[in-house]
């Protein structure tokens, strides 16, 4: 990253100056404010250089208020459940540098056989997931981008236990929650979360959020949604503290009804494929209203 982000800071802070800045060996090492400016406009450097159609969804995920909420800084091992096509990956991997470590954690393969679109193919593609997710994602940070590595909830390495500053499960729990009573999966991550965590360590959860007056039935994931006592209730049962809610990635315009489920809305809109009305209607709302809540692992 220093080869991307110290010429940019430099041209800026010239052209912010009267004078010219002193020679290089004039200038005084940096007091320790100054070097937490820099990790802060480092995550914005790493955010403006993403794509455009990344950043457009920035108005819904809001991953810099997220990240420092979460306290994920330059240097971590962070985790991410759910990695997917890397939306977050690769804004962690640049964003850690080359001291920092991001491990993907992806479903197991029995859950994914409860999908309609499970099939002989797709599960065995998921048997060399770590191996290919981390081949295909070690160059998503750049040049002096992030350490990537992988592995599968029910599966932690011996080597990664207690390595992890935080865990990340950005939209990731609903189906872990829906599939539950099939295999324990829910139960499986958060003690694999318990486990790969540093004393100290931070859980991150955002989660859509399903309001307290909603049928339990309803919110229990497989619409997509969760209600935030459930997901308390359950980390303060594996021992996680509670230490932080946050409304930053809150959208009051989503308001579901018992037979709306979250592929409704964008990015998915799986309901108004054949509705341009409808399809207009859940582009105004937006993206799901999701719970932010933080978690500690006692030291």
């Amino acid at each position: 990253m220093k080869k991307i982000f110290l010429p940019f800071l430099i041209v800026f802070l010239a052209a912010c100056q009267e004078a010219p800045p002193p020679p290089q060996e004039e200038v005084a090492e940096p007091p320790a404010v100054e070097a937490a400016a820099t990790e802060i406009s480092r995550l914005d450097a790493v955010l403006a250089a993403q794509p455009a159609e990344v950043q457009a969804r920035y108005q819904y995920r809001h991953p810099k208020e997220t990240l420092e909420f979460f306290g994920v800084e330059p240097g971590m091992t962070v985790v991410e459940a759910l990695p997917g096509g890397g939306w977050y990956t690769k804004i962690l991997a640049a964003y850690l540098g080359p001291n920092g470590t991001v491990i993907g954690a992806d479903y197991p393969i029995n859950l994914y056989k409860n999908f309609g679109f499970y099939n002989e193919e797709f599960g065995e593609a998921k048997k060399t997931w770590v191996e290919d997710w981390s081949a295909g994602a070690a160059g998503w940070g750049g040049d002096d981008g992030a350490t990537v590595s992988a592995f599968v909830f029910g599966a932690v390495p011996d080597e990664m236990v207690g390595t992890a500053d935080v865990i990340l499960f950005v939209r990731a729990m609903h189906n872990l929650a829906r599939f539950e009573s099939q295999g324990g999966y829910l139960t499986q991550a958060i003690d694999d979360a318990w486990r790969i965590l540093k004393p100290g360590g931070v859980v991150g959860i955002v989660q859509h959020h399903a309001r307290d007056e909603m049928p339990d039935d309803w919110a229990s994931g497989a619409a997509g949604y969760l209600k935030t006592g459930f997901l308390i209730s359950q980390m303060e049962k594996r021992g996680f503290e509670l230490v932080g809610e946050s409304d930053i990635n809150a959208n009051p315009n989503d308001q579901p009804g018992p037979e709306d489920v979250v592929w409704r809305l964008p990015p998915s809109l799986g309901t108004s494929q054949d509705d341009p009305e409808l399809r207009t209607k859940l582009q105004a709302i937006g993206e799901s209203n999701r719970m932010t809540l933080k978690f500690r692992k006692p030291e």
